[in-house]
C-alpha cells in the first residue's frame, strides 16, 4: 500500500494493520506529520500540531505493541491517529476556543471525553480550527488563518468544526472529534464529503463541565466511512458522574449496529423547510436520489417533514446568549460575534425561550410516532466561498447563515439523533450530502440506514485532488 492510500484508509482498518504488524503507530504518525506539514498551510485545518506529543505516544505504543504477545487485548484504536477540534480541552495543549487572545492558554487537565479517546488507544496530532467559540457555520477566525475545502480550496469547509472536516477530508487525519450546536458538525460533513454523528442529547459527556446552552450542542465524531464514526461514537459515548443528562447504553455496541439487517422503515423526506424554504435544485436532487434508493430498498416513503416555523426565534437567543455566556471580553472577540452578543436578552429572557424550545421539541419528537426516519437535506445549498459574506451587514450574515444551515438546529433544539452522510457533487465538484434523522436514542438504527446507503452509493474511493 502506498503512503497516499494508506493516509486515506479507514481508523478501523489501520487498527487492523497494527495489530498485524503491518505498520506501526509510529509509521502511521510519521505520515500524517509530513501530510500535515505539506498541506495544512494551504488548508489552515489544524491550529496547533501537537508533533512531539504525537512522536512520543507513537514510540512509546511502537514499543508497547513489540512486547504485546495477545494484541486482542490492545485498545480498539491502537495506535490509531486522531484530531481533536480546538472546543475541547485537552492536558498540555493549547484551547483557544478560535479566539485569537487565548492562542496561549494551555489546557491543564483533559475532557472527560479526550480521557476516554486516550484510552482507547488513539494517538493526538494535534488540535483543529474552529469559528470563534464555535458560533458560526464557516471557519474564518480573526487572528488565525482561514479553513478551507480540500475539495476547492477557494470554498469553506463549513463551521464551526470546519478543521476537523478539511483534516479528515484531505487524509491529514484519518478520524476526528467535532461538536455540533447547530449543525456545526453536519454541516462541515456536508461540506467535505464525510460522515457526521450528532448524537441523542446526554450520549456524550461534557464533563468535567456542566450543561450549556440548555443542551443544544452534542460532541461527535466525523469520519470517511460510517464503521469509522460510529466505532468513534462507542468510544465517545457514556455517562460520567454529575452529567445533567444521561441515556441506557445501548444493547449493542455502534459499530455491530452498522451490519443489522433492517425491516422496512416508516420513511418521510423533505426538500424544504419551514419557514425557511426550499432547498437548491442540487441539494433537492440528492435528496430525490436518496429517496428513490430507499424505496428501492423496500422501505415505505412518504413526503412529510415538521412545521419549524416557531423556533427560530427562540434558537436564536439561546444561541446569542453563547456568546456572552463565554465569559471572554467582548472586545477580544471578533465584530460578527460582538454583534451577536449586544442581540443578547436578559437571563428571563434567555428562560422563555427555553422554555419555547421545550414545548415546540414535544410537538416535533411527536412527529416520530409516525416515522421511524426522516430523511433532509443537510444543509440548504451547496458550501459558499471562504470570506463570501465579509461585505455584509451582520443582520444579512445573520439571515444567510439561516437560510443555508435551516435543516439542523431543530435537532439540537430538541436532542435527536441525526447524521450526515455524502450523497453526490454539486456542479463545482463539492461534495454535499442528505442527514437521516430519527427518534430519541435512536442512533443505532440511523447507523443501520447508513449503512445501507453507502453500500448503494459508495463513496470511500472519492478523494480530493489536493
Amino acid at each position: 500500500m502506498n503512503q497516499v492510500d494508506l493516509a486515506f484508509t479507514p481508523a478501523l482498518e489501520q487498527a487492523q494493520l497494527i495489530r498485524k504488524g503491518d505498520i506501526s503507530p509510529l509509521e502511521l504518525v510519521q505520515l500524517y506529520l509530513e501530510r500535515i506539514e505539506a498541506l495544512n498551510p494551504q488548508l489552515g485545518s489544524y491550529f496547533t500540531v501537537a508533533s512531539d506529543m504525537a512522536l512520543a505516544d507513537a514510540k512509546a505504543k511502537t514499543e508497547q505493541l513489540a512486547e504485546t504477545t495477545d494484541t486482542s487485548k490492545l485498545p480498539p484504536f491502537f495506535g490509531v491517529p486522531i484530531a481533536i477540534k480546538d472546543l475541547r480541552a485537552v492536558e498540555g495543549l493549547p484551547c483557544s476556543f478560535g479566539v485569537a487572545a487565548l492562542k496561549d492558554n494551555i489546557a491543564e487537565y483533559d475532557d472527560g471525553v479526550i480521557t476516554r479517546i486516550k484510552q482507547a488507544g488513539f494517538i493526538i496530532l494535534g488540535k483543529t480550527a474552529t469559528s470563534e467559540l464555535g458560533s458560526l457555520p464557516y471557519t474564518e477566525p480573526p487572528g488565525f488563518p482561514p479553513a478551507r475545502n480540500p475539495w476547492n480550496l477557494d470554498y469553506t469547509p463549513g463551521g464551526s468544526s470546519g478543521g476537523s472536516a478539511a483534516a479528515v477530508a484531505a487524509g491529514l487525519s484519518p478520524i476526528a472529534q467535532g461538536s455540533d450546536g447547530g449543525g456545526s458538525l453536519r454541516g462541515p460533513a456536508f461540506c467535505c464529503g464525510l460522515v457526521g454523528i450528532k448524537p441523542t442529547r446526554g450520549r456524550i459527556s461534557y464533563a468535567p463541565a456542566g450543561d450549556f446552552q440548555s443542551g443544544i450542542p452534542s460532541i461527535g465524531p466525523m469520519g470517511r466511512t460510517v464503521a469509522d464514526a460510529a466505532a468513534l461514537l462507542d468510544v465517545m459515548s457514556g455517562y460520567i458522574t454529575g452529567d445533567p443528562y444521561w441515556l441506557p447504553d445501548p444493547e449493542i455496541s455502534f459499530l455491530e449496529a452498522t451490519d443489522q439487517q433492517l425491516d422496512n422503515l416508516r420513511i418521510s423526506f423533505a426538500t424544504s423547510i419551514k419557514p425557511i424554504g426550499e432547498a437548491s435544485a442540487t441539494c433537492e436532487k440528492i435528496v430525490l436520489e436518496t429517496v428513490q434508493r430507499l424505496e428501492g430498498m423496500g422501505h415505505l416513503v412518504e413526503r412529510g417533514c415538521p412545521d419549524f416555523s416557531e423556533i427560530v426565534e427562540p434558537f436564536k437567543t439561546v444561541w446569542q446568549a453563547g456568546i456572552t455566556s463565554a465569559g471572554i471580553p467582548l472586545e477580544a472577540l471578533s465584530p460578527m460575534n460582538r454583534w451577536i452578543a449586544e442581540q443578547s436578552g436578559t437571563a428571563g429572557e434567555y428562560l422563555q425561550a427555553v422554555t419555547k424550545l421545550q414545548v415546540i421539541a414535544r410537538q416535533i419528537v411527536g412527529f416520530f410516532n409516525n416515522y421511524d426516519v426522516l430523511v433532509l437535506p443537510t444543509y440548504l445549498h451547496p458550501p459558499i466561498r471562504v470570506g463570501e459574506w465579509d461585505n455584509l451587514s451582520y443582520e444579512e450574515t445573520l439571515n444567510n447563515i439561516i437560510n443555508w444551515i435551516g435543516p439542523c438546529p431543530p435537532f439540537n433544539a430538541t436532542g435527536l439523533p441525526a447524521i450526515a452522510i455524502p450523497a453526490g457533487f454539486d456542479e463545482k465538484g463539492l461534495p454535499v450530502g442528505i442527514q437521516l434523522v430519527g427518534p430519541p436514542a435512536s442512533e443505532a438504527r440511523l447507523l443501520a440506514l447508513a449503512a445501507q446507503l453507502e453500500a448503494a452509493n459508495p463513496w470511500i474511493n472519492n478523494r480530493p485532488t489536493i
